[in-house]
């Protein structure tokens, strides 16, 4: 039997970012400023981003060096451990052998901290002083307060109004690190008003909290706007965790079959895969599964278009599966899961049948949460579940021995709220309605 734990040293964590961008046989569609139909350019984000992002955004070098200073806030937590669940192999009976990459182990619980820690040292380099963000269950702004604190920057989360009540001690977590965290929609700016003028009891989406934050970092030149998850620069800065995998990998003898992870934004996902994507691309046998929520199914039942990444219509147009930006979904517990949109860069590798994709309903992921708590000792975050949900079907399915690896992207020691309302049997299955889906769906913009 392979080793439980396969641990690097600090030496092996990546010295530079894989951009999968460079390796694909295909080019993605450009994002498309909304003001005059052309494709975006630089100067085009300079009022919410750095520099040195918007380059990122747009690059197409095979690696880019990450920073010292970067790289000495990572060793707080890097490398993360690749670990062999032999415990839940044995209560499935199951011939193969299942790993997953634990990026539980970083200060604020979860993936989140490797890209905020590196957006606001970009920031912090081009004199702002000041960011603001969105935030779905709490994790992507824990991260970036984290960030925020150790860097000197001030902080505002607009935390979607659902999850601000469901998880109330994400926004003690946020406000340990000094940020300032507004359940949204607020009264605070103007796309907030125009929403709680057309429904005062909003529960809030994603969207609604990205159009507050950009419209807040909008109008301050010493205040920009950081993104948790969809854009190329965010998924860059999470390559850390597939490049260190491979290398675990290797040091145990294995080669994936499968590799899973749940998918929002798609910034957990990515950071797994990308590394691997020229593998599938040279041996098909691969299989990469995308795992999404039946609330909020975007690459399962949405459509491949070019859609607004924010409810406001305040970003810019980019290509990736949609369920439409106005589209609201249902307040399911995890919450880092209910973005209308993909990544263009999954998204993409979705369309070419590069990846697959998957949905399960709430319970069923819980099920399986708690299943992988008892036998491995650990509690998921409900986002999580999700592909810990896929693992346990993928181990049940398949005879013979296969290698699945899946993304650990953060513990639920949070979420235990959750877990109550589920054992108390509060908990219901969301799968929205396909009329309402075509609905939101009417909206997308022109091009």
């Amino acid at each position: 039997m392979a080793d439980l734990k396969i641990n690097l040293s600090e030496k092996d964590i990546p010295q530079k970012w894989y951009n999968v961008a460079s390796d694909l046989p295909f080019k993605l569609p450009p994002p498309i400023n909304p003001g005059t139909g052309k494709p975006l350019e630089k100067k085009d984000l300079r009022q919410i981003f750095p520099l040195s992002l918007i380059e990122q955004e747009m690059s197409e070098e095979r690696w880019i060096e990450i920073p010292d200073e970067v790289t000495d806030i990572l060793r707080i937590w890097r490398p993360t451990t690749l670990k062999r669940a032999v415990h839940l192999e044995k209560a499935l009976k199951t011939k193969c052998r299942i790993y997953y990459k634990d990026e539980s182990a970083s200060p604020t619980g979860s993936h989140k901290t490797n890209t905020a820690i590196a957006q606001v040292y970009y920031n912090k380099k081009e004199g702002i002083k000041r960011l603001t963000t969105e935030t779905g269950a709490g994790q992507w702004g824990s991260a970036l307060s984290f960030a925020c604190n150790i860097f000197g920057l001030k902080c505002r989360v607009y935390m979607v109004k659902v999850s601000y009540e469901q998880k109330p001690f994400r926004k003690s977590l946020m406000r340990m690190w000094q940020a300032e965290v507004v359940a949204s929609p607020s009264t605070l700016t103007e796309s907030g008003k125009k929403i709680l003028k057309e429904d005062p009891n909003c529960q809030g989406s994603l969207g609604i909290a990205i159009s507050e934050a950009v419209e807040d970092a909008a109008k301050d030149k010493a205040t920009n706007y950081c993104l948790g998850s969809v854009l190329n620069h965010v998924l860059l800065h999470q390559t850390v965790i597939g490049l260190e995998a491979k290398k675990q990998l290797a040091l145990a003898g294995e080669t994936p079959d499968f590799l899973v992870g749940c998918v929002g934004g798609g910034s957990n996902f990515g950071g797994l895969i990308h590394p691997f994507v020229k593998d599938k691309l040279k041996k098909d046998s691969l299989r990469i599964i995308a795992v999404e929520p039946f609330a909020c199914p975007s690459l399962t039942r949405g459509k491949y278009e070019y859609d607004f990444g924010d409810t406001a219509s305040l970003t810019p147009l980019i290509k990736m599966f949609t369920l439409g930006h106005n589209f609201i979904p249902a307040g399911i517990h995890a919450g880092g899961l209910r973005y209308h949109g993909c990544s263009p860069l999954i998204s993409a590798l979705h369309d070419k049948k590069i990846i697959e994709a998957r949905a399960y309903n709430q319970l069923d992921v819980f099920e399986a949460a708690v299943l992988f708590a008892k036998t491995e000792g650990i509690v998921p975050a409900p986002e999580t579940a999700h592909a810990i949900k896929a693992v346990i079907e993928i181990a049940k399915s398949e005879k013979q021995g296969k290698c699945i690896v899946f993304n650990f992207s953060g513990h639920g020691f949070l979420d235990l709220a959750s877990y109550d309302k589920f054992f108390n049997g509060e908990l219901k299955n969301y799968s929205h309605p396909l009329k309402e889906i075509r609905a939101a769906l009417k909206n997308l913009p022109k091009i």
